[in-house]
């Protein structure tokens, strides 16, 4: 019977292991599944849930994004490969000589408050910048930051052995240098893959880097310009090179292709 007992035990002990691993919102207040991207399918990203940002879009960075291209993002082996090359293609008329994707989900997906999950492993080399971030639905109203931003994940390949995780708001941005956010230390991040999660409530939002709390920003309720939160936000998955941040200490063209891989996207409620 003692037997018995211990294989049921190790059992439940290795099921509850395997659902904190995979992410599963066992401790959060929002539990209820909303909406997710499993990418099990092949080909390009699901139409019904992603769309695509074209050009170059901001912050100096050397990639043109494209939309609908293979080469760039496309989901097989169950999962989805946002990719960054060197490869001078001609989009609109011109030489793209670096080129990736940047899927969001504006219009598609977008919310307020909940958990926000994403099981993703990113490639690493001088000048590379993956992302997985969140803006205001009334972008195009309210501008940046007014609309406010949420980065779930950023990495910088200069800095390969550090994660980061801000906010940003009309009061709290980089470019007035007064953002609020934190860097963690985690040898080699781009060896694995992790699960980024974001718990927004009315009154706080909590990062969480593989189930353990990494940064906290509290609404202070002095209006719109420090908390925008209110409102409801779409998510980003890119992979930028170069530019103002990811170029700082250089670039190494040689490195490319580099590629974001993502398991997963779900959202809870």
């Amino acid at each position: 019977m003692k037997q018995v007992l211990t294989v049921l035990v190790l059992l439940t002990i290795a099921f509850y292991s395997s659902a904190q691993s995979n992410g599963e919102p066992r401790n959060s207040a929002y539990k209820k599944l909303v909406w997710s991207d499993e990418f099990n399918y092949s080909g390009l990203p699901d139409s019904s849930k992603w769309n695509y940002d074209r050009g170059y879009i901001a912050n100096h960075e050397l990639q043109y994004y494209v939309a609908g291209r293979k080469e760039n993002s496309e989901v097989k082996d169950g999962l989805l490969h946002v990719t960054v090359r060197n490869d001078s293609l001609a989009v609109d008329g011109k030489i793209q000589p670096i080129t990736s994707a940047r899927l969001v989900t504006k219009g598609k997906g977008e919310w307020t408050y909940g958990r926000i999950e994403v099981r993703a492993k990113f490639s690493s080399a001088l000048g590379t910048w993956p992302a997985i971030w969140m803006l205001g639905a009334n972008i195009d109203q309210a501008g940046w930051p007014a609309c406010g931003e949420i980065d779930m994940m950023e990495h910088v390949g200069y800095m390969p052995d550090t994660l980061h995780f801000n906010v940003h708001t009309k009061k709290y941005n980089h470019a007035i240098h007064t953002n609020k956010g934190v860097k963690i230390f985690e040898k080699a991040p781009y060896e694995g893959f992790h699960v980024y999660a974001l718990e927004w409530f009315p009154e706080r939002m909590d990062w969480y880097y593989d189930g353990k709390k990494v940064f906290s920003f509290a609404n202070e309720h002095t209006g719109n310009d420090a908390w925008p939160f209110d409102k409801p936000q779409f998510l980003i998955l890119n992979y930028a090179f170069g530019g103002d941040w990811g170029g700082s200490k250089g670039i190494d063209l040689k490195a490319l292709p580099q590629t974001m891989l993502v398991d997963y996207v779900r959202v809870y409620q």
